[in-house]
């Protein structure tokens, strides 16, 4: 293949910050008068949307919300989320992340953040880490229906879509790029788009992955583009 496009997940990928998610969705669960489980968010929520998170807590505790009602619980997590940022001195990027980012750009690949977290709350963390630059496409929660959610293949339909708009000279065939995935869910809706991906052993051990992604790494690191 000719490598053009290299798809980063976000939780998971760039910044570890599954321990905050859950409490702030925790949180939004226990304003609501329902009680939090940490069995039920890792079902429900690991590798999944924001919306779809919320959502599937919500509706597992028999309640059902109105689109009106379900922004305004998202609005209050990314707020929680961005308070968070602000309190950090140092972000909680993953190890190797600037030295692919270094390596994606010397190889003259474009790079694009495919998530199911708030548009906001990827932006407020590569500018705080200063890549913001280095990513021309982000494809986030408000891109996607709840239920176009990883594991479906939309939103990585749609970064290919976005990154032929923003370079049409590419001509980016679904082939010419690699998606960097932690969670099944993600693994799987690159692969349900048709495209190659890595699994990185962040969450869930290298064994684990094994079956699922087309390569498997523990860390970032080690992903080598001449041999994609």
């Amino acid at each position: 293949m000719s490598l053009k496009a290299v798809l980063f997940g976000f939780n998971g990928i760039v910044i570890n910050d599954e321990a905050i998610r859950q409490e702030l969705s925790d949180q939004l669960l226990l304003d609501e008068n329902l009680r939090p489980d940490e069995e039920d968010y890792k079902q429900v929520c690991l590798g999944r949307s924001d919306s779809a998170c919320l959502k599937g807590l919500l509706a597992q505790r028999g309640r059902t919300v109105s689109e009106d009602t379900l922004d305004k619980l998202l609005t209050k997590k990314t707020l929680g989320y961005q308070q968070w940022l602000n309190r950090l001195e140092k972000l909680p990027l993953y190890a190797g992340l600037d030295d692919l980012i270094f390596r994606c750009r010397a190889a003259n690949v474009k790079m694009a953040i495919v998530t199911g977290a708030q548009r906001q709350q990827v932006i407020s963390v590569l500018e705080k880490a200063e890549l913001a630059e280095y990513f021309s496409v982000i494809v986030a929660d408000e891109a996607v229906s709840a239920a176009g959610s990883k594991p479906a293949p939309d939103a990585y339909l749609r970064a290919v879509e976005q990154l032929n708009v923003t370079y049409p000279e590419l001509n980016l065939e679904k082939g010419d790029c690699i998606a960097i995935e932690d969670s099944f869910s993600g693994i799987e809706s690159a692969k349900r788009a048709d495209i190659a991906v890595v699994g990185v052993a962040h969450v869930y051990p290298n064994h684990m992955l094994q079956r699922r992604a087309t390569w498997v790494v523990d860390y970032l690191r080690e992903i080598k583009l001449d041999w994609i």
